[in-house]
């Protein structure tokens, strides 16, 4: 199998092959958040001048994984462009970390794999990628017309401290809480700080960012079984048989935090915050929630199993190179392995004995940013 590495260091998404793309494929939720976004994106480029121009209009797709959940966004907005402005240059700069499987996204965007791409229906077209990871300035300074990315910035630069009784920032307290919260405040803005940058006047932002939202709901929480305080519960159960030690089970902690929309919204609500003074502006920004397309086929077709076993990949796509890099690598390879394997099994056994309240619904806030 094939690894793509999302934002945060040792962060990997399940890769694919020739045909399709695992990630992709198990991430059914992750395109649903992204097609309920483009009308935003519709609406932004509604907004900015794409009078003639020798200059290419540029498009980033921000922590892009494999391009299949973005591929149907992406060919309706060069499609807008082109319809508005037909013989300008459009560039698409896919972006992600050195250890993205780009071998997928290629074959993806150049449609040799089973998704439908745009790659042959738009002339004057360029599409390239960029190793860069969104802490860094991924294209030269007032040259992005559109930066666009989903479900990538709530991966930290850095884990700021493992957290001591719960595997995620949600189950967290006090200081560690605190540690938490600041290093979110500080990866937004260095995030921020870099789109001012890259964009050109009047140019935009759509982002799509896990938060918890007003109601106090998060991925995965949305009523039902809370999804990390599960994660929470196997990985202690293991801790408790001995399964795995001490160290492993806090350095299981994952590298995210989920800003709330206070805290997205405050560096464009303060005007002496170097946000503010880079010209970023927030036009828009609401909570939305999508839900978990593996629990509402199960809602229709009432199998357990074929929940259990759709539902579990979607998870394991983007928190299994966390947890196996929690282990010890004085533990044998194929050790780690095992109980990588029995910590899935266990899960989906859960999910199989007991699956109602169960799922993944995804709790976005949607914003669109303007740089004046």
């Amino acid at each position: 199998m094939a690894n793509q590495s999302s934002h945060a260091d040792g962060v990997a998404m399940s890769g694919g092959g020739v045909t399709g793309s695992v990630y992709s494929l198990a991430t059914i939720g992750a395109k649903d958040a992204i097609d309920a976004a483009t009308p935003l994106v519709l609406q932004a480029l509604d907004q900015m001048d794409l009078s003639q121009d020798t200059r290419p209009f540029t498009m980033s797709d921000m922590g892009c994984a494999d391009g299949g959940t973005s591929l149907d966004m992406v060919s309706t907005t060069i499609q807008a462009v082109r319809a508005r402005a037909p013989s300008r240059p459009i560039q698409v700069v896919y972006a992600d970390q050195p250890g993205n499987d780009y071998n997928v996204l290629f074959n993806i965007v150049h449609g040799s794999t089973d998704f439908n791409s745009y790659i042959d229906r738009v002339e004057n077209l360029f599409v390239c990628a960029s190793a860069t990871s969104f802490y860094r300035q991924i294209v030269p300074a007032n040259t992005l017309d559109l930066g666009f990315s989903a479900t990538a910035m709530h991966w930290l630069s850095k884990k700021p401290t493992n957290i001591s009784n719960h595997v995620h920032a949600v189950g967290a307290g006090g200081k560690e809480l605190e540690a938490f919260i600041e290093q979110g405040r500080r990866d937004w803005e260095t995030i921020l700080l870099h789109r001012a940058a890259e964009l050109v006047s009047g140019g935009r932002l759509v982002l799509i960012n896990f938060c918890k939202d007003e109601l106090g709901r998060y991925l995965g929480n949305t009523g039902g079984a809370n999804m990390f305080d599960t994660f929470n519960q196997i990985w202690r159960s293991f801790l408790d048989q001995g399964i795995i030690t001490r160290d492993e089970y806090v350095n299981m902690t994952l590298p995210q935090y989920y800003n709330s929309k206070e805290e997205f919204s405050a560096p464009f609500l303060d005007e002496s915050s170097a946000v503010y003074q880079a010209g970023l502006r927030l036009e828009h920004i609401e909570t939305r929630v999508v839900a978990c397309p593996f629990a509402t086929d199960f809602n229709n077709h009432g199998d357990a199993d074929r929940f259990a076993t759709s539902y579990i990949p979607t998870i394991r796509s983007w928190n299994e190179s966390i947890y196996f890099s929690g282990l010890s690598t004085e533990r044998p390879v194929e050790e780690r392995r095992e109980i990588i394997e029995r910590y899935y099994d266990t899960y989906c056994q859960m999910v199989r004995e007991n699956p109602k309240g169960h799922g993944m619904d995804y709790v976005h806030a949607y914003m669109v940013i303007k740089k004046v």
